[in-house]
């Protein structure tokens, strides 16, 4: 056995020997040529020189060498492109996985970048957009922010601002139930979508009416004829773009009104996208704090000047009692349009910026990787170009130039990844994303995917240019050969993109994991009603003129109420002014008898008007007392229930608020004779608010836009539907049914954001996961393939199997657990930004912290051990043989 190991190396050893000389002879003879070559050249251009000089002097050979210059580096330019173009398909499956893996990070970028430009970087679609501003009220004294206005503030603006250029009231709807208005006369009933607006706001958005005209002062006038305006998606829907529509007259609420103007095309008011008709906001018929403002700013003034001078105007309300706004510290709230619109968005989406800006380093890193493994089986060809002459700084351009090369193609690739990716991205989204539809991609899209892939391509190509550009041609013609293991140093560079890769994989993978946190303890979070699946809701509007009766609306109400139930299969049956969950319940301040502090104002609660057999529809427990009573509505009795959390506040035992009194004055003192559960009616993810309930016939406002509940197993059924629609129209055949959703949709759309988060967080990090995965498999199963004569060495001197298993397997787990490291220290720093995201788990929670790092160390393993399993099959014999 040992002669035979001997002759081996001693054949071994002499083939060394052959190698050497054969690399001497061949270094002798390229320098020879070489110079011939340099000899040559220099000949040929004296010649050129003194030719140019007889012609036409020192200028012209300036001008001359100037252009063979160009030339020379267009048509270099042009030789290093071909070349470069077919040294990848030389190599195709080396190409196909870099640029793959180039498209799915330059792709998520891009696809991420288009809806943080849509919302956060174009501005808005008007003229001057700068100069568009929100205004509101903000009521510390009673925690209250972004109030809307009332006429009395906008009358005071109008007129008294020094900043203001005009300002505008405009009304969505009361509480969370959308502006909208019956129209008849036209086939079935059809409930549209409306905006009301003052004349100053069309103005003030600079929209010029595609047909007719705009409203003025003279449709605001108390005895002016109804006008409105109609949107162009309206007008083409219902009068099939006929210009004859100017002019004519269709009953809104059962009054007629006369179509005065057809707005453009690409009109969106703020983000409402399915408005069908625009109605005058008439001064006589303003009431409340019901009223949201848009104003534009003098040219030159700010938000910030804005909002002093309105502090100036707020105590000229000589109309408003002082006390209230000395205890309430009533002040304005003046803020860019666009900040007004977009909300705290931001935060999420740059999170989800910084999560795919991560994957795409670690596809840069993975192929930085690739393209070290590739340049080390050129090192011959790069030796012999650097034996012919080529320089340090020719040969790092070349291969720089395969890398843009590779990453112009995967741009390319990954701008159509984007386009698909945009259209899921959108359709996953929550619904009430602010400027959802100004989310594509356009020429300021398609400049950011050039310019990251130009960055991706010299971030990777970088790499290896430097590495093995200023290589000795003597040195690569000796280390060319394939029996010859790398160098550390030449490893050293791929182990640390490894580490790289696998420590932002971590800090990707713990960021889905906190969100994953999230959501599960938003989903065990009771909401304060049971089985919202089998409630169905919707909404009715009554027409104006029958608010002046409110008897008559509550019996219409109760008859509508009353054919509910009879339906088969419908448990029970309810109306309020709101849906729990779906933004329409107000705040007000409510007083609680023997509670009273002198010159402060109570804080403000949430109210709800309800009717009887709201809660057990809605499956609210009742905890002590009673429901309400149709008694109690019909005879006005003045009682209230309020939830546990109010109760407690107050009283500590539920039970003991019974019979107490609550009151939105000292003058309308109510008893309380139930306590409810609390329910979550701003999302799980925040606290119940304390909320007292209203009989629904203390308000007005809400008797003529009722929400109607029922509880079914058929609910979200189109069957179920077409007999509330049947039961309605029996009431009243011009009632249309709108805002018809199951609980469980406010419910869903509550952790709406939460799950797009998760969603996209979970995506980015199962990239990164097989991104830095494959990147550690490849290193180590090259590492085994350069290590092959070595293996065979160790095995033949009697190392067994499971020695070199330990040995592969031991080394890519060092770099796991080195990367592991380091992700958990990026990590711990990272995931603060993602505090106001999370429910119910820390940033630095331990648990996700450990289970992320035991699965990606155990894929890891998996990954290392693939390669190694292989390395223990190779036949010593053959792999001393290896070259």
């Amino acid at each position: 056995m040992a002669k035979r190991i001997l002759s081996l190396f001693r054949n071994l050893f002499c083939k060394r020997d052959i190698e050497q000389a054969l690399d001497d002879e061949l270094r002798s003879t390229l320098e020879v040529l070489t110079q011939e070559k340099i000899e040559q050249g220099l000949s040929q251009a004296a010649a050129r020189r003194e030719a140019l000089i007889e012609i036409g002097g020192i200028e012209q050979v300036k001008e001359g060498v100037r252009a063979v210059r160009a030339g020379h580096f267009v048509e270099g330019l042009a030789r290093d492109i071909r070349y470069a173009l077919r040294q990848l398909r030389r190599n195709r499956s080396f190409t196909a996985v870099a640029v793959l893996t180039l498209a799915l990070g330059i792709g998520g970028t891009t696809a991420i970048f288009s809806v943080v430009n849509g919302i956060l970087i174009q501005p808005l679609p008007y003229s001057h957009p700068a100069r568009l501003v929100e205004v509101g009220l903000d009521l510390p004294g009673i925690n209250q922010f972004n109030w809307p206005l009332s006429p009395l503030e906008y009358v005071t603006f109008r007129e008294q601002s020094s900043t203001f250029e005009d300002i505008g009231l405009y009304y969505t709807g009361f509480g969370g139930n959308l502006y909208s208005a019956n129209v008849t006369g036209f086939g079935r009933p059809e409930h549209v979508p409306a905006l009301g607006v003052t004349d100053g706001v069309l103005s003030i958005l600079e929209v010029t009416p595609l047909l007719g005209r705009s409203f003025t002062r003279a449709d605001d006038e108390p005895g002016s004829p109804d006008t409105l305006m109609i949107t162009y998606g309206y007008w083409r829907t219902k009068f099939g773009g006929d210009h004859s529509a100017i002019g004519k007259t269709i009953d809104i609420d059962g009054k007629p009104s006369t179509i005065i103007g057809v707005l453009p095309q690409r009109f969106r008011f703020l983000d409402m996208t399915d408005l069908g008709i625009l109605l005058p906001l008439k001064t006589q018929s303003l009431r409340g704090y019901n009223y949201f403002a848009v104003a534009r700013l003098k040219t030159g003034l700010t938000p910030a000047e804005a909002n002093a001078d309105a502090a100036r105007m707020i105590p000229m309300e000589v109309d408003r009692p002082v006390e209230f706004f000395k205890e309430a510290r009533v002040t304005p709230n003046v803020q860019p349009l666009k900040q007004y619109l977009i909300g705290d968005i931001g935060k999420v989406l740059w999170v989800l910026t910084g999560g795919i800006g991560l994957v795409l380093l670690i596809a840069c890193a993975n192929v930085a990787s690739l393209l070290l493994v590739r340049v080390e089986g050129r090192q011959q060809e790069l030796a012999i170009r650097a034996a012919l002459g080529g320089s340090p700084g020719r040969i790092a351009g070349s291969l720089l130039l395969e890398s843009l090369l590779l990453a112009v193609i995967g741009g390319a690739l990954g701008l159509l990844f984007a386009y698909g990716g945009l259209r899921a991205l959108v359709a996953l989204a929550p619904s009430d994303l602010p400027r959802l539809n100004d989310i594509r991609i356009d020429g300021l899209v398609l400049l950011f995917t050039l310019s990251v892939t130009i960055v991706a391509g010299l971030l990777f190509g970088a790499m290896p240019a430097l590495r093995y550009a200023g290589g000795r041609s003597g040195t690569g013609l000796r280390e060319a050969g394939r029996s010859v293991s790398a160098s550390r140093k030449r490893h050293r560079a791929r182990n640390a993109l490894v580490v790289v890769q696998v420590g932002l994989a971590l800090v990707l993978l713990v960021s889905s994991g906190l969100m994953i946190r999230t959501f599960q303890a938003l989903t065990h979070v009771q909401p304060g009603f049971t089985a919202p699946a089998q409630v169905e809701t919707f909404h009715v509007h009554f027409p104006p003129e029958m608010i002046k009766a409110p008897e008559r609306l509550l019996r219409m109400d109760h008859a509508i109420l009353d054919n509910i139930a009879a339906i088969p299969d419908v448990s029970s049956a309810g109306f309020s002014g709101a849906v729990p969950m779906d933004a329409g319940a107000e705040s007000d301040p409510v007083l609680v008898k023997d509670h009273v502090l002198q010159g402060q104002l109570p804080p403000a609660r949430r109210s709800f008007w309800v009717s009887p057999s709201f809660f057990k529809t809605m499956g609210i427990p009742l905890l002590a007392g009673r429901d309400l009573a149709w008694d109690d509505l019909v005879n006005k009795r003045p009682v209230a229930l309020v939830s546990e959390n109010l109760a407690r506040e107050y009283w500590q035992n539920p039970s003991d608020a019974l019979g107490k009194q609550i009151g939105g004055s000292p003058k309308a003192w109510r008893q309380i004779v139930g306590v409810v559960g609390n329910v979550h009616d701003d999302g799980t993810s925040q606290e119940a608010p304390a909320t007292v309930y209203w009989p629904i016939t203390d308000s007005d406002d809400f008797l003529d836009t009722p929400a109607f509940a029922l509880r079914s197993t058929r609910a979200g059924t189109e069957s179920l539907m077409n007999e509330v629609r049947q039961a309605v129209s029996s009431v009243d055949s011009d009632l249309p049914l709108y805002q018809v959703h199951t609980l469980d949709y406010y419910y869903t759309k509550s952790m709406a954001l939460t799950s797009f988060t998760l969603v996209m967080l979970a995506l980015a990090g199962g990239m990164a996961l097989i991104l830095g995965i494959v990147g550690l498999y490849g290193v180590i199963a090259h590492s085994v393939s350069q290590r092959t004569h070595e293996i065979g060495v160790r095995m033949a001197l009697g190392a067994q199997k499971n020695d070199v298993l330990k040995l592969v397997v031991n080394g890519g787990m060092y770099l796991t657990l080195i990367g592991v490291g380091v992700g958990v220290a990026g990590a711990l720093g990272l995931t603060r930004f993602l505090s106001s995201l999370l429910y119910g788990v820390k940033p630095t929670d331990p648990l996700t912290f450990v289970v992320v790092s035991s699965i990606l160390t155990g894929v890891a393993l998996l990954a290392c051990y693939i390669p190694a399993r292989r390395a223990t099959k190779a036949d010593p014999i053959v792999a001393l043989r290896y070259e």
